[in-house]
């Protein structure tokens, strides 16, 4: 059987808060890229939190886009 492609974004801003995931500004929202492997996506998030360590309402995401195009996705190929 032939590797599925897997789907994952890298995505983050500014937080309106500490208290929950809404971000102060949707226009501002960065979309670091997309991703064949979980690993690519926590190197790419890796670097950008780092790069925002200063600022404590900054926080980058990963998404595992695969999951929501195909929801039947085999949980073990993340």
């Amino acid at each position: 059987m032939p590797h599925r492609q897997l789907l994952h974004l890298v995505i983050g801003g500014e937080l309106a808060s500490l208290d929950n995931i809404e971000f102060r500004d949707l226009s501002k929202v960065d979309l670091v890229g997309a991703y064949s492997s979980y690993q690519e996506a926590a190197d790419a998030w890796r670097a950008k939190a780092q790069s925002t360590v200063d600022n404590a309402l900054m926080r980058y995401f990963i998404i595992h886009a695969h999951k929501l195009l195909d929801p039947e996705t085999d949980h073990n190929h993340d």
